[in-house]
């Protein structure tokens, strides 16, 4: 098994039809280069502590589990591993054993029964219905936010959408409309549902003269930029923004800037902030 085999299932039969020997088996297992995940069920030592942890209770990555896997925008983490399992096996086993502790840190397994569709040897679901499964398993905006990074990502394809939708109850078919695969992060995404409300034009990724491309644009004057930890944390980037803040305000443009964390917890404080602007 090669690094191109990151999400594949492979029996002892298969390596062995690929040139391995039985000593040459185990000898990758006791090194690390294999996980024996269950019986019959190898996996790559260097896949991930989900992928590790699907294959050994009988399934697959799933849900927000596999979308964390693919660097799509996920709002909470609670330390569960989602895993599709096909129905009809019924011999699940038990993810909190103690071989299972030792080699995925005993996160606790959501499982989530259906047919998938996806191939008999992959350690992943497939992903229009694991991006359906983590708009299930969110409230509303997350859910967007997931969808819109799903596409911006690149890891959903646009013709693929539809199919998503597909397997969800009509309840969700709404969410549909808020859909926008231009938002490059969860946050920004929570500031557009969040700046809807006010009542103004609200453009995104906006290229402005002497500034740059912005998050959001309100009303054709109010800049939006959704700050992170992550790009926004160091001295330099600061400055940076600052900077940017000036050369925006020469121009006529006022400039907001919550944090990633009040966009997620308290969006309302934002909301006002615009408003307020708005007023004057």
């Amino acid at each position: 098994m090669t690094t191109a085999n990151e999400f594949r299932i492979a029996s002892y039969g298969d390596l062995r039809a690929e040139g391995m020997t039985r000593d040459g088996i185990r000898r990758a297992v006791s090194e690390g280069h294999l996980f024996h995940a269950r019986r019959d069920n190898y996996v790559l030592g260097s896949a991930s502590d989900t992928i590790k942890s699907a294959v050994r209770v009988g399934g697959r990555a799933d849900c927000v589990s596999l979308m964390r896997e693919c660097s799509v925008f996920v709002l909470r983490d609670d330390g569960r591993t989602h895993v599709q399992i096909e129905r009809g096996h019924h011999w699940l086993r038990s993810p909190q054993s103690r071989s299972v502790r030792l080699a995925v840190d005993g996160r606790r397994v959501v499982t989530h029964w259906r047919f998938d569709g996806a191939a008999a040897d992959s350690a992943i679901s497939s992903i229009p219905a694991a991006v359906a499964q983590a708009v299930l398993c969110q409230d509303p905006r997350a859910a967007i936010a997931t969808l819109d990074s799903a596409l911006n990502k690149k890891v959903l394809a646009p013709d693929q959408l539809g199919e998503v939708f597909e397997l969800l109850p009509r309840r969700l078919q709404r969410l549909r409309r808020y859909v926008d695969p231009r938002a490059e992060a969860g946050a920004e995404t929570f500031a557009r549902l969040a700046a809807r409300t006010l009542g103004v034009t609200v453009e995104l990724q906006v290229e402005i003269e002497g500034v740059g491309r912005v998050d959001l644009l309100l009303d054709g004057w109010i800049i939006v930029e959704c700050d992170s930890r992550e790009f926004h944390g160091g001295w330099e980037m600061q400055q940076r923004d600052r900077e940017r803040d000036l050369a925006a305000a020469a121009r006529g443009y006022a400039t907001l800037r919550p944090t990633a964390t009040m966009m997620f917890d308290r969006p309302s404080v934002f909301v006002e902030a615009a408003r307020g602007l708005l007023r004057r």
